[in-house]
């Protein structure tokens, strides 16, 4: 098992990750509030870092800037070996806990229209779908071959590392979901690759991001370590607002099955406009 435990520091803040973070080879980052933060050199930016608003709130009336606030050192990383190493080794282990994993199927089940063409990026051996709905077709796209080839949820698979190659190898408008399960943090080119979902998926289709407050920290990108449970929703509205103007606007749901007591989860989602945006 790859060592978990790490410092993070932001300015003049240093926080420590106790033991006590860690479950299932991930760690929970620490809750903004438990240090200060310097200020940063936007308002975008210093309100990621200084937010006090509910998660389900933070995209309810955004107030976008012009351009991405995005810095290319936002999605470095403590580990920036190859991911393909990194992932090497498959882990057959659930990266959140029953009651959230049970809180997403039943999401699911729900979002998903009838007979839907799905595709899970950032995929591994279990994608939390709901047994016996019926789709038409279930693809998935991850890092280790032999997750991916038992996953009894796929139909089909593609072994393909986003963070070399952010392209997604099919055909325009080919999916009515795309679904992404507490990975969204390891996307050093996140703008590409919504920008790829907005391109794959039907008009009216739906885009599923859900998050909860673990990661592996020496590969998640240094501005998702450096933010709280709100901050990581606004960022990744953000990926839909800059990624494509073809996404409508982003939105999240708090899912959290029993808060305080289990993993929290998240839903940042965006359908795709019914008509193609002007150039």
């Amino acid at each position: 098992m790859r060592a978990l435990q790490r410092f993070t520091q932001t300015a003049s803040c240093l926080c420590v990750i106790p033991a006590s973070a860690f479950v299932s080879g991930f760690v929970r980052p620490p809750p903004r509030n438990s240090c200060s933060m310097a200020s940063s050199a936007s308002a975008t930016r210093r309100g990621l870092t200084t937010m006090n608003i509910k998660p389900a709130d933070v995209l309810k009336d955004p107030k976008w800037p012009e351009e991405a606030f995005f810095r290319a050192t936002d999605f470095q990383r403590q580990d920036e070996s190859t991911d393909t190493s990194f992932y090497s080794s498959p882990r057959f282990v659930t990266h959140i806990d029953d009651p959230a994993i049970k809180a997403l199927t039943d999401y699911y089940a729900v979002a998903f229209p009838p007979n839907a063409e799905v595709l899970d990026i950032c995929s591994s051996w279990i994608s939390h779908y709901p047994e016996g709905a019926k789709r038409k077709r279930t693809v998935g796209m991850g890092m280790n071959e032999a997750e991916l080839a038992k996953n009894k949820q796929l139909d089909e698979y593609v072994v393909k590392d986003l963070n070399v190659d952010p392209t997604l190898p099919f055909c325009d408008e080919s999916f009515d979901v795309v679904t992404c399960v507490v990975s969204v943090d390891y996307l050093i080119k996140p703008l590409e690759v919504f920008a790829e979902i907005s391109r794959v998926l039907k008009p009216g289709g739906l885009c599923i991001m859900s998050m909860s407050n673990r990661c592996f920290p020496t590969k998640a990108i240094s501005i998702w370590l450096e933010t709280g449970d709100a901050g990581h929703v606004f960022i990744v509205g953000a990926y839909f607002h800059y990624g494509s103007k073809d996404f409508e606007a982003p939105k999240c749901v708090d899912i959290s099955p029993n808060p305080g007591r289990s993993d929290p989860m998240f839903i940042v989602q965006a359908a795709k406009k019914m008509e193609k945006a002007a150039a």
